[in-house]
């Protein structure tokens, strides 16, 4: 039986692009792996507190990160809800992986995380795609791509749901199309994803 840690970030519960296609994902695994376990913090629902000093002196022993570590090596996979505000991702994901990050005990090549499986699904309202005029301001998934892996040995895979502020802003409308067909590609790939995923874990 295989566990999906579920972590959703995005500040508002409704009408969130990330939640809508992590929710989709879930439901995916769940049909496919109806026997599998899920494990679900809401991270803006309920927010971590920043790192202390204390709590980095106590590493796996302090209770809150022990607890999150313990969470994190449990987990077959790992889906990651992780909407661009400010450039970034939101300051309670950051907080997650300030505390779940614990050197000398599961950080490196020899981690337990080592090899998993992480789904991050990067929304943003604009587009920071290769080409773009953005492009270099992409600091989700680059930032993302590169600590999980540097970190945890980690293996990563992105669903980037883009242009989500096309049908609120004027100036975006003529995106719209694109917008649409990025939203339903990402539903697409976190189907897919999500099924063949929970099929690999279950071999």
């Amino acid at each position: 039986m295989a566990t999906l840690l579920h972590l959703d970030s995005a500040v508002f519960p409704q009408g969130s692009a990330s939640r809508e296609v992590t929710a989709a994902f879930v439901q995916a695994w769940r049909e496919q792996h109806p026997d599998g376990q899920v494990i679900y913090r809401d991270l803006a629902a309920e927010p971590l507190p920043h790192l202390d000093a204390t709590a980095v002196a106590a590493g796996a022993n302090d209770p809150l990160r022990g607890e999150l570590a313990a969470e994190l090596a449990a987990a077959d996979a790992v889906l990651i809800g992780a909407p661009m505000y400010n450039f970034t991702i939101p300051s309670t994901l950051k907080a997650w992986l300030d505390q779940v990050i614990i050197v000398g005990h599961n950080v490196g090549p020899d981690s337990p995380v080592a090899g998993t499986p992480f789904t991050v699904v990067a929304s943003r309202g604009g587009s920071y795609a290769p080409g773009t005029p953005r492009a270099g301001a992409e600091f989700v998934q680059n930032y993302l791509a590169t600590l999980l892996t540097a970190m945890f040995a980690a293996e990563v895979d992105f669903i980037v749901p883009e242009l989500t502020l096309a049908h609120s802003k004027p100036e975006m409308a003529e995106l719209i199309p694109l917008a649409d067909a990025s939203r339903a590609q990402a539903f697409t790939d976190a189907a897919e994803k999500a099924k063949n995923l929970a099929s690999r874990l279950a071999a």
